[in-house]
């Protein structure tokens, strides 16, 4: 069967333009919090979520995520899109950052953005990204679920419309965007997901 536009089977596309006119994402200076911070991706209008997240918080997470895309006009496909990907950087900031971070999520237009802040390195002073992982044996066809890690910000890529991650010293911001299709009747979003 082949796969339908904008599913995870089908093939990946090119990131999209940067999320700032000027080709600045907003990204140059590390990730801060504060007021100014919390509306630095939005420019300049506050989040319509703000909230802090660690492992223990992943599910209250993704519940607010979704709230609020809905509340956004996405259709059920769309808003699905969305939390997987705001999952998948969640994810990856506990994994490979300290252990927590902070969501921001702004509706700008048609746009929803999604704004995921880790906390910095680990403790330890421990390397993050590829390669971080402890080695695993090579997949075998008896593995009842082969665990390969590495694949998180592939999904969020092959999802979101816009995608662009930044890291330095104090940590990694990873910013996806979503164009709000209001979809007639609430059905199937325009990229062939699901409603």
């Amino acid at each position: 069967m082949p796969a339908r536009p904008g599913s995870l089977l089908s093939p990946p596309r090119a990131s999209g333009p940067p999320l700032r006119p000027g080709g600045d994402p907003g990204l140059s200076r590390p990730p801060a919090s504060g007021g100014r911070a919390a509306r630095a991706g939005g420019h300049g209008r506050p989040p319509i979520l703000d909230q802090a997240f660690d492992a223990g918080t992943l599910y209250a997470l993704r519940a607010a995520v979704h709230l609020h895309a809905c509340r956004a006009g996405m259709s059920e496909g769309q808003a699905t899109d969305v939390v997987l990907a705001v999952h998948e950087l969640a994810a990856n900031a506990i994994r490979h950052g300290a252990g927590s971070g902070r969501l921001r999520v702004w509706q700008l237009a048609e746009t929803l953005r999604c704004q995921v802040d880790d906390s910095g390195p680990p403790a330890g002073g421990a390397p993050a990204g590829p390669g971080a992982d402890p080695p695993r044996h090579p997949p075998t066809l008896t593995d009842p679920w082969p665990q390969l890690p590495g694949h998180g910000l592939w999904v969020a890529r092959q999802v979101a419309d816009r995608m662009e991650v930044l890291s330095g010293p104090h940590g990694t911001r990873a910013t996806v965007a979503f164009t709000v299709s209001r979809a007639a009747g609430g059905g199937a979003a325009s990229r062939g997901t699901d409603g």
